[in-house]
């Protein structure tokens, strides 16, 4: 890792504190090189002046709004258990009477309950967790070095248990790997059960482009190499999306309708733009929003 003086936080609602993720999943898009890393996707960048940042931002706002995190990269990646930066940035939301929506696909978030629970009982606090997939085992090869989905389902139910809403991302789905109507009903069974109020779903698919196509095909390769289910998975790809930016199951429709089946069977809100409106509204701007819970 290596530590920066940021000019700036909130782009305009939404912060980045670290640049760079040791997740280690195979799809990432965040390393596409339209980003322009100028170090090494592992190598991670701190933002270390963020909670300061961010505290001169808020102190500034004539409006009160939610702030969003993690839209470029985890909040919660283990850095974060030391350095304590994203703490601290709650602490001031928490302070100046924001909201926060938060993106992770780590229980680490559990670690800031305390605060989540301050923020919501005053204005909003939604945490979104990414799931891709039901089964751990996948899990392990697609997204090696963060906590497998059924730890990620804990945490959504943790979250209930205190009152705190949340949203799951559905995506990426990654053709000939996890288009299955079996992975589609056990995101939704977990779901269900940790009582998310809605799910993000972009189609049933993954994009590719110039950085993440080229990591994610070496990975396919080395996965490959210990899992016989994967071999012939990159030539699959290479015959059947060549260049193409987005890459859409062949299933895609047939999931998609069955998704929203079992979603409107278990009370789940669907969508994209209806979600993010949701979570982007801060209560003093609907003051006749109903609880959730």
């Amino acid at each position: 890792m290596h530590f920066v003086n940021a000019k700036t936080i909130l782009t305009p609602r939404s912060m980045n504190i670290y640049r760079g993720c040791t997740h280690g999943c195979i799809y990432c898009d965040s390393r596409s090189k339209c980003y322009q890393f100028t170090h090494d996707f592992e190598d991670i960048e701190v933002k270390q002046n963020a909670p300061e940042l961010l505290e001169e931002t808020l102190r500034k706002k004539r409006k009160r709004c939610m702030i969003g995190t993690g839209s470029m990269c985890d909040p919660y990646i283990p850095l974060e258990k030391d350095l304590g930066l994203m703490r601290r940035c709650l602490e001031i939301i928490e302070r100046y009477n924001f909201g926060v929506t938060l993106q992770t696909k780590s229980d680490l978030v559990l670690r800031d309950m305390d605060l989540l629970e301050k923020i919501n009982r005053k204005t909003k606090a939604v945490v979104q967790m990414t799931l891709t997939t039901a089964d751990d085992n996948l899990c392990r090869l697609v997204e090696p070095a963060v906590c497998v989905t059924s730890k990620r389902f804990e945490a959504l139910c943790e979250c209930k248990k205190h009152g705190i809403p949340t949203v799951v991302w559905f995506s990426p789905l990654l053709p000939f790997i996890n288009d299955t109507k079996e992975n589609v009903e056990g995101i939704v069974d977990y779901c269900a059960r940790a009582g998310v109020k809605a799910m993000l779903c972009f189609g049933i698919g993954l994009t590719l482009r110039e950085g993440n196509r080229e990591y994610f095909y070496d990975a396919l390769d080395k996965i490959a190499k210990r899992n016989a289910s994967f071999a012939g998975i990159k030539e699959r790809y290479i015959k059947s999306f060549g260049y193409s930016y987005v890459c859409s199951s062949p299933h895609d429709a047939e999931l998609m309708a069955h998704l929203s089946r079992l979603c409107k069977s278990n009370g789940i809100m669907l969508g994209t733009d209806s979600v993010f409106k949701w979570m982007e509204e801060f209560p003093e701007d609907n003051p006749l929003q109903p609880s959730l819970f």
